[in-house]
């Protein structure tokens, strides 16, 4: 089986990683990786190169950046990303695309190749995420899709629902609790060790993106999150830089900003898979609005303040605080947090075997 794996970012590529090393292990496949996105963006941490340091070829690149964080500048995007891809589909008789997740870069890469009759496999369909627009995106790929993986029982019915069928929709679990229960995660010595970072101090990992359905108001929730961390004290903050969104340039330079005034902020463009993880690992709390929030915080577990309407839609565990994108709220929920409280086990995706599942059903596939 001829694969094309899309990957347009660090994000949907650690959580691949699992799937990536069952489909190159495996003779019956031929593995076809195509990055795009942020990827190939030196801005952006050129994470293509984490891709092939890990011991992946990269088979195809293709240009998908924006020019920008505009509206019209995504949608240009979009069809840039279209345009690009049916190239790429033309070029290569693929029998599979597998795509992940929610992005509008995956979405046109997706949408370019329906005309070419090739199946897609699709993972991580059936969630909401009514703050963002990428919930259009995702259902639309689902849509598109013959095959697909779901992280959970309820997202596996809402594909279901979505398609009016059961054919082809399977409930396998999360890849990023493969990962979870496979990765030796770095102790707090060999993390200060390789990043000069000492999880042994109080520490809140900080991922804020966009919201990209109600986006106008993203500078005012930008300015609310600065505010409230200037206030906090007793933390150190590791911050990771946000998603190529709606206005998220603006976003950047705001943070990036407040990390150069305050010696206890740290900015990272880009973890890979371990070190993320790592350091979810070992840090007090989280604060913003990413799924890594309700995924693999759920595995540890890791008490989450979810910020704002970005996540809204997605299974709520009890690790989680919601809260609203405001100074005093956010100081609150953090104030409020008591770590002397257990949090119990909130696993609901999967008990690490998501890869082993996929890579079966797909060898069951037959091929035209």
């Amino acid at each position: 089986m001829k694969i094309a794996l899309l990957t347009s970012s660090r994000a949907d590529y650690g959580i691949y990683l699992p799937l990536l090393k069952a489909i190159n292990e495996d003779d019956f496949f031929e593995l076809y990786i195509i990055a795009f996105g942020t990827h190939l963006s030196q801005g952006h941490g050129a994470t293509v190169d984490r891709i092939i340091a890990d011991g992946f070829s990269v088979s195809i690149r293709v240009d998908a950046m924006p020019e920008g964080d505009s509206p019209q500048a995504i949608t240009n995007a979009m069809g840039k990303t279209m345009i690009n891809f049916s190239d790429v589909w033309e070029a290569n008789k693929f029998d599979l695309i597998i795509a992940l997740g929610d992005r509008f870069e995956m979405f046109a890469a997706c949408a370019s190749s329906v005309a070419f009759g090739i199946p897609i496999a699709h993972i991580h369909g059936g969630e909401t995420t009514l703050g963002a627009i990428d919930d259009v995106f995702r259902h639309s790929i689902s849509l598109m899709a013959t095959y697909h993986f779901t992280a959970a029982e309820e997202y596996k019915e809402r594909v279901i629902a979505l398609k009016g069928s059961s054919k082809n929709v399977h409930n396998v679990g999360a890849l990023s609790i493969d990962n979870l229960k496979a990765m030796s995660l770095l102790d707090i010595d060999e993390f200060k060790q390789g990043f000069g970072i000492d999880l042994s101090i109080p520490t809140i990992l900080i991922t804020f993106h966009p919201e990209t359905v109600d986006y106008h108001k993203n500078e005012l929730y930008a300015e609310e999150l600065i505010a409230a961390l200037h206030e906090i004290k007793g933390y150190q903050f590791i911050i990771t830089m946000p998603n190529v969104d709606t206005t998220g340039n603006m976003l950047r330079q705001k943070l990036n900003q407040f990390i150069s005034e305050n010696k206890h902020a740290i900015g990272v463009e880009s973890f890979d898979a371990l070190v993320y993880l790592s350091c979810m690992k070992h840090c007090t709390m989280m604060l913003g609005n990413t799924s890594s929030g309700f995924i693999e915080a759920g595995f540890f577990p890791k008490y989450v303040i979810n910020l704002g309407e970005r996540q809204k839609g997605r299974i709520q565990t009890e690790n989680m605080h919601n809260c609203a994108i405001e100074k005093n709220a956010i100081i609150k929920a953090i104030k409020e947090f008591d770590p002397a409280k257990e949090i119990n086990g909130v696993n609901i995706y999967g008990s690490g075997n998501a890869a082993q599942q996929i890579v079966s059903i797909l060898k069951r596939v037959t091929v035209d």
